[in-house]
């Protein structure tokens, strides 16, 4: 049983791992040229980004219903490898049950023969059992301490693994990945703010938890659809998340403030000379750090009290046209006054999980 759920746990990781999300073919452009407009530019692919697709910069490429990049199996977790991950994630923690319930077992029999009950006190002898039959495989204080680490390695991926999976099961049952639920937070938010008074309704929610479910789950192993078009539930449109995409870059745009770099930094993450609350406040996120030479221009989208996170402004040809973003030290910026008519921002790529 245990050499199944190996079978089973490894075929699962390594198909996550080596089938890969499945990626926006390179130059893509909708069948209607006139749909263009409700879609994202991606100026590294060359190419739209097509409903529910987004641009991963590890990957470096547009991946199709994206959810997120996983470090665990070195690829992005989106159209094509969902399942397979999903299973991976659902069978990890059976496993280990399975290995929990036997080193627990194992351990509760060996002591049960070892101990020796007195008027006064409780006796465990592991040199040898006291009763027969003895073991096949010789159970001392050394597998003990071995069958202890390892009994604590299988509860911890137990409930670490399966919180990811209840996790993933519930983005599925809603058809919603990670990043979409998060775009679908700021739609309410951004309604809230601006008093608009729409509705935004997630197109892709089929209204059953089964229609959802076999939108990921085939008996073919294959995904419903091509990654690049996708049903939608009566009374929305087919771009109706890349319009709400399109406003929030809009509505971020205009959020935005422009800084100046008044101090050099040089992009490590944990800067000592930038003050002991900045170096003990680094953002714990996967996204990188930027470079500063004093007199850059930075467009910041957001920020913490001690770090902030922007874009670095090309002012010239001669930067090469390659785009730096990232969190730099609050401390080493200043507000820049400009002329906001003047100034077009560039739009970006959406960022991984």
């Amino acid at each position: 049983m245990l050499l199944n759920w190996t079978v089973m746990i490894l075929y699962n990781y390594f198909s996550a791992m080596f089938v890969g999300p499945g990626y926006v073919p390179l130059g893509w452009t909708p069948e209607k040229s006139q749909d263009c407009m409700y879609l994202q530019y991606c100026k590294v692919c060359q190419s739209y980004k097509a409903p529910r697709s987004h641009h991963c910069r590890k990957c470096n490429r547009c991946v199709m219903k994206m959810d997120h990049h996983c470090p665990w199996i070195n690829n992005c977790c989106g159209y094509q490898n969902h399942a397979s991950f999903t299973l991976f994630l659902l069978l990890a923690p059976l496993g280990c049950i399975h290995a929990s319930f036997i080193f627990i077992m194992t351990m509760y029999t060996q002591l049960y023969n070892r101990i020796s009950f007195g008027w006064s006190s409780v006796k465990i002898d592991m040199s040898a059992a006291k009763r027969d039959p003895h073991p096949i495989i010789p159970f001392g204080l050394s597998a003990f301490a071995a069958s202890l680490f390892a009994l604590g390695l299988a509860l911890g991926t137990t409930i670490a693994v399966g919180m990811l999976f209840i996790i993933q099961m519930k983005v599925i049952l809603t058809n919603k990945t990670s990043i979409e639920s998060w775009i679908e937070e700021k739609a309410k938010d951004r309604i809230q703010y601006y008093q608009t008074g729409e509705t935004f309704i997630f197109p892709y929610d089929m209204g059953s938890k089964w229609k959802n479910f076999r939108q990921v789950f085939t008996w073919s192993g294959i995904p419903e659809g091509d990654g690049l078009d996708w049903p939608v539930r009566d009374g929305c449109h087919q771009y109706s998340l890349t319009i709400e995409q399109l406003k929030q870059k809009a509505d971020k745009r205009v959020r935005s403030v422009r800084y100046r770099a008044i101090e050099d930094y040089s992009g490590v993450c944990c800067p000592v000379t930038k003050g002991v609350k900045t170096f003990f406040t680094t953002p714990c996120t996967e996204e990188p750090r930027i470079a500063l030479s004093k007199g850059d221009l930075i467009l910041a989208t957001r920020g913490l009290k001690h770090w902030m996170y922007g874009e670095k402004i090309l002012v010239s040809a001669a930067d090469g046209g390659i785009r730096e973003r990232g969190w730099f030290p609050r401390k080493c910026v200043e507000k820049y006054q400009y002329d906001s008519e003047a100034y077009q921002p560039v739009d970006g790529e959406k960022k991984s999980k």
